[in-house]
């Protein structure tokens, strides 16, 4: 059985390839909400099962939603709006440690399964002639916390937990959870 992947990220696409997980790719159309005051770990469950159930609603089968977020402090942090935006954050994470959570939903007629990983990240300190240089490569503009841990060890000095979380997906979690439905 196919798993439905409903996202276009193309960092989710190579991890699950990465394991020879079979599926294809139906990018959900559902309309991200701002926070509403859920708490970092059940805004990534929230975002990822509805996802994962609009294109459930329209394809049927079996259906895997995520979604990232990087929280500082209390701060969730995003996608950069633009460069100005991404240099911030940049500036705010240079030196500290964050989290990284990714939340996942798996939907299929018979059940859901809705959870999420926590990566702890410690950046570097970074100069902002790094950060600035970073973000004109135009890398940061579609990532959470507007960086991707694969970009290059220059960012983070520390990673606990799980490196492929940070990258998007925790795919070893959600493996054990696919398992479930084929």
């Amino acid at each position: 059985m196919k798993i439905i992947l409903a996202s276009n990220s193309p960092r989710r696409k190579e991890l699950l390839l990465r394991e020879n997980i079979d599926f294809i790719v139906i990018p959900s159309k559902f309309e991200e909400p701002k926070n509403f005051g859920l708490s970092p770990s059940a805004y990534v469950e929230y975002l990822a099962y509805n996802k994962a159930k609009a294109v459930f609603d329209i394809e049927g089968g079996v259906v895997l939603g995520a979604d990232t977020v990087v929280v500082l402090g209390s701060e969730i942090l995003g996608k950069p709006k633009n460069e100005s935006d991404a240099v911030c954050m940049l500036q705010k994470l240079s030196g500290k440690t964050h989290e990284v959570i990714t939340g996942y939903s798996v939907v299929s007629m018979d059940k859901t399964i809705t959870s999420h990983e926590v990566t702890k990240v410690t950046f570097n300190k970074l100069s902002n002639s790094v950060i600035l240089d970073y973000v004109k490569t135009g890398s940061p503009l579609d990532k959470a916390g507007a960086y991707g841990i694969q970009d290059g060890d220059f960012l983070v000095k520390e990673i606990v937990g799980d490196k492929e979380n940070v990258v998007g997906l925790p795919v070893k979690a959600v493996k054990k959870v696919l398992s479930e439905f084929i």
